[in-house]
């Protein structure tokens, strides 16, 4: 069956039940939609807008983060809405000209930048829309602009739908973003919810330990011992404690404390000579890191940044003192003798050429922390036969390479759906939202400790066809406890999710809910940078 709407290109949606009662939910009352990545958010997203056009008249503002998720919400849009106008509004569309696209369309899909200036500078009003959605609505905390524009909407009389797989795992958190977009209601599925499982397909996932090699266990001992001094220099200071483990939270934490100390005129030498130690510690912790869990070339290549800002002129301090220490000299010998790259390589390697021997159509997603890896797997992976790669990563450029542009982030992703590349080895850019392709294989090459993040790299297989997930594990390093923290907070997600929704329900039972009224003392509509 599909769906029947005057509304809806006739026949082109299929008929799902929890998405038309996901759909009728939202169009009571301002709703957060927490589904699985894959589950069919932009769906939802379709019949609530189709509903609330027939029916509400004004206009429909979907905001997306990025560019290219913008875009292909917007295509979507037109390929399904019949009889309606939907407009794109981005930073490379002239300001007058989005002006008159405001007026003349029925839907504009926007990064929300552009839409908090243009209501900064009264381009455009809020007056008439029906119908805010956010999608990856857990952005919407801090001074995001999706804060800014949601306190705009609040007095008119309007819905908001949020979307998202993963609000945050805190409860604070998922207080904040309801609160900050304006939200009364969470609306929660989950792939064993008996009205979605009928159409879920099964994801396996498997979970690859390896060891760190002896070599670079050596070169890791060595980046150890340098890490330990500094943390014990500043607990001498007085500014860490010897109870607590030396995490990266806890430094950033020691960091800006003594910036604040700082900054209340809490000048001396000491304190500006810990805030030089505090930054060794993270960038030797970082090093650590990416000797245990990615390898000699991603090391290597560090090491050569670190090298290169402590001889620039305007290089900081900390990384001269780090390039200075005899650990670093020793380091920088013992991996110039290492031939071996890390053993999760080789396991990509064979994973994915066995997947494409017993399955020569796959489409393979490889995901990667960090952009020297990425590069590394894609020419390693080239090599396999039958391997077409690719790779997906930011914009940001570096001293030899070129970042890739939006627009080219779409034509690579086009590429991949069409299999003139059946590998894509992809950097974060490749985790939230954009329609990456039916994969058969998803293989992380370490944890992501963010269980955002890992709902969302896990959601790109299991879409049309079962699918299957290869998370890679270094035993006793930073990927351990990274695997722990994602698993831990997803858990903590759902039973939050699950009890704030109750919560609200019974409060709503007994209280009907008032007015939405403009809250005071939130982020205002300043001026936001260009997407």
């Amino acid at each position: 069956m599909f769906v029947d709407h005057p509304l809806i290109l006739k026949d082109s949606i299929e008929l799902r039940e929890y998405q038309r009662a996901l759909a009728d939910a939202c169009l009571k009352e301002s709703t957060l939609v927490v589904l699985p990545t894959g589950m069919g958010k932009t769906v939802i997203a379709l019949l609530v807008i189709a509903d609330v056009l027939a029916s509400r008249k004004g206009k429909v503002l979907l905001l997306a983060p990025t560019k290219p998720l913008v875009e292909q919400h917007a295509m979507f849009l037109k390929d399904k809405l019949v009889g309606k106008r939907v407009a794109v509004l981005t930073g490379e569309v002239d300001p007058e000209e989005r002006e008159a696209e405001w007026v003349q369309s029925d839907v504009i899909a926007s990064t929300p930048q552009v839409i908090a200036n243009d209501l900064r500078t009264e381009r455009i009003t809020l007056r008439d829309v029906r119908l805010i959605i956010f999608d990856e609505a857990h952005r919407g905390v801090g001074n995001y602009a999706y804060v800014p524009i949601a306190q705009e909407y609040m007095g008119h009389d309007g819905l908001v739908l949020g979307m998202t797989a993963s609000p945050g795992s805190s409860m604070a958190k998922i207080k904040e973003v309801c609160g900050n977009l304006g939200i009364e209601n969470i609306e929660v599925r989950s792939e064993a919810d008996p009205d979605v499982s009928s159409y879920v397909h099964d994801i396996h996932v498997d979970w690859v330990e390896v060891e760190v090699p002896v070599g670079m266990r050596k070169v890791a001992d060595v980046l150890r011992k340098l890490y330990k001094r500094y943390i014990q220099e500043l607990i001498t200071m007085g500014v860490m404690t010897a109870a607590r483990p030396p995490s990266v939270k806890y430094l950033l934490e020691v960091q800006r404390m003594i910036q604040q100390r700082l900054n209340k005129g809490e000048k001396s030498h000491t304190l500006y000579n810990a805030l030089s130690i505090q930054a060794r510690a993270i960038k030797v912790g970082h090093a650590l890191e990416l000797a245990e869990t990615q390898g000699v070339t991603a090391l290597t290549s560090y090491l050569e940044k670190l090298k290169a800002e402590a001889a620039s002129d305007d290089g900081s301090k900390a990384s001269r003192a780090i390039v200075a220490s005899d650990e670093f000299e020793e380091v920088t010998r013992m991996l110039s003798a290492l031939r071996m790259e890390h053993p999760k390589i080789s396991r990509v390697m064979g994973i994915v050429s066995n997947q494409l021997q017993v399955k020569p159509d796959s489409r393979v997603l490889v995901f990667t922390q960090y952009r020297d890896t990425c590069d590394m797997v894609t020419n390693l992976v080239a090599k396999i036969d039958g391997a077409r790669v690719t790779k997906l990563i930011g914009q940001s450029g570096r001293i030899n390479e070129k970042g890739l542009k939006q627009k080219e982030q779409i034509g690579v992703l086009q590429r991949f759906r069409n299999g003139e590349f059946n590998v894509l080895v992809a950097t974060s850019v490749g985790e939230e939202g954009l329609d990456v392709a039916n994969t058969d294989l998803v293989i992380f090459y370490e944890p992501v400790p963010s269980e955002i993040r890992s709902i969302q790299r896990r959601g790109r297989t299991g879409r049309s066809r079962a699918g299957r997930v290869v998370v890679l594990v270094t035993a006793g390093t930073r990927d351990e406890a990274s695997l722990n923290s994602s698993e831990k907070k997803e858990r903590e997600m759902r039973r939050r999710l699950r009890t704030l929704k109750e919560q609200w329900d019974r409060e709503s039972a007994k209280n009907p809910r008032p007015k939405k009224v403009e809250k005071k003392g939130q982020t205002s509509l300043g001026d936001f940078p260009p997407d």
